[in-house]
């Protein structure tokens, strides 16, 4: 009798923790699943054939912010990404404090994409509330989402962590899909409201053939997907923001200050635009983005800055605007020429004669090995003079490929000048094809300045036109 007793009360013990305590399952996806990824300007130019032939099928694309910012790889992401044949979404930072707010913000994100052909409902990325109560978050997420939804013709989707779906974005948000964010897990945590998810977001340091930074990695149901995926019509507004903006990895050493100096911006508007908590905090491999304006600007006194873009070289800069890459490296102090940043801003001319006409100069571009005092011998003049004409602050420091200037008072000279072009004269173990790269041309048209019938055959002492 006592161990049915036992066994009575150990029955009514497991009842009433059933009955009272709140089980918490996983829950599954709306239909089958499809590898996919959601980027932005943070992972910078993206192969989207190499990303296809990952196995990637669908991509959401960050658009905008706010209601003046437009992610500046936007455009180039959703032409890639559907000339590769993905599936491609959008979806918008949703910073709105109310609900006139928020109905300007999805204007402004309806606008921004208007003209593409969306795959996928249009996302709402709502996860930083400041101050707001959790009725005003979901006040100003239902009129985001409605208001997209009228002004676009398309349906949408919330996007959440699966800690706000479940405690913060009520019931009556369940009528759109859920996009749910959740690492670590084999499956998403039933969140007690949304009876499926159409979206998983399982790790923010997703590798993926094509992209060469981390990048969100997804999993995506056929509820994602539009019924109908034609274009929306109208013409996207395109603010001045767009298109200027550079992202830089952090190395160590770095602060933030320095950041800002060297791109000419501030420390708050770094920590507003990449949305900082301490600006005394910063990572080695962190990305900063950057806000780009002018390419060059330059000032009543005469100073002329560039800011760097892709593909630039010293070596390029110093030919475009005629200084010697000696004069660029003292006049930014830049310790390593071979080391330039997209965004940098570098000083050219700092109002006085760091940029002249050079006229009776040449330019020669050192070789391995050079010195300057063997480049003053060989063009007849001296290492002063070469020093001089160059704004050299270090005679004993030149590099290879750099462009020296140098005075035409030299009959040995393997360089001279016609009325129009540069003069090259053959030396022993030339090729076409080097004077080409040397000069930054090529094997066709010096051949056809220089009525050259076999590029092969050249000769030691022939004058070469340069272009």
């Amino acid at each position: 009798m006592k161990r049915i007793k036992n066994y009575i009360f150990i029955l009514i013990a497991f009842i009433i923790i059933l009955y009272f305590s709140k089980p918490i399952f996983a829950f599954s996806p709306s239909s089958a699943t499809f590898e996919g990824i959601d980027v932005s300007v943070y992972q910078g130019e993206i192969n989207y054939e190499e990303v296809k032939d990952a196995g990637i099928d669908f991509v959401y694309i960050r658009s905008s912010e706010g209601t003046t910012y437009i992610d500046s790889y936007f455009r180039r992401n959703y032409e890639q990404a559907k000339a590769n044949g993905l599936k491609v979404g959008f979806y918008h930072y949703l910073t709105a404090r109310n609900v006139e707010e928020a109905k300007a913000q999805a204007e402004f994100f309806v606008n921004t994409i208007r003209g593409t052909s969306p795959d996928c409902k249009l996302a709402m990325d709502f996860e930083s509330f400041g101050n707001l109560s959790i009725g005003e978050i979901n006040e100003i997420s239902i009129t985001f989402l409605n208001t997209v939804k009228s002004l676009s013709g398309k349906d949408v989707i919330i996007y959440s962590d699966a800690y706000n779906a479940r405690n913060t974005f009520d019931s009556r948000l369940t009528e759109f899909p859920l996009w749910v964010a959740e690492y670590g897990v084999q499956t998403p945590i039933e969140n007690g409201k949304w009876e499926n998810w159409a979206g998983w977001q399982y790790t923010s340091t997703g590798r993926v053939s094509g992209i060469d930074t981390y990048v969100d990695r997804d999993l995506f149901t056929e509820e994602v997907l539009l019924g109908d995926s034609t274009q929306i019509p109208g013409t996207p507004s395109v603010p001045t923001e767009e298109s200027n903006e550079v992202v830089y990895i952090v190395k160590a050493g770095d602060t933030l200050s320095e950041i800002a100096a060297r791109y000419n911006t501030t420390v708050n508007e770094l920590v507003s635009l990449n949305n900082i908590s301490n600006p005394s905090l910063i990572y080695v491999g962190q990305r900063i983005v950057i806000k780009e304006g002018d390419s060059t600007s330059s000032s009543a006194s005469g100073r002329i800055v560039y800011r760097v873009k892709e593909g630039d070289t010293l070596n390029k800069i110093a030919r475009d605007y005629k200084v010697s890459v000696s004069t660029i490296v003292r006049l930014n102090n830049i310790i390593n020429p071979n080391l330039i940043y997209v965004g940098q801003n570098l000083i050219i001319s700092n109002g006085s004669s760091s940029i002249s006409s050079n006229k009776g100069t040449t330019v020669y571009i050192v070789k391995s090995r050079d010195t300057l005092s063997e480049i003053a011998a060989r063009y007849n003049t001296t290492v002063n003079e070469l020093v001089s004409l160059n704004n050299i602050s270090n005679r004993n420091l030149i590099y290879v490929g750099e462009r020296i200037f140098v005075p035409l008072n030299n009959s040995s000279s393997s360089v001279e000048h016609d009325t129009s072009h540069t003069l090259y004269i053959v030396k022993y173990g030339d090729t076409l094809g080097e004077i080409a790269r040397e000069y930054d041309t090529t094997v066709a048209e010096l051949v056809k300045l220089n009525n050259i019938s076999n590029p092969n055959l050249i000769y030691v002492g022939e004058r070469i036109r340069i272009p």
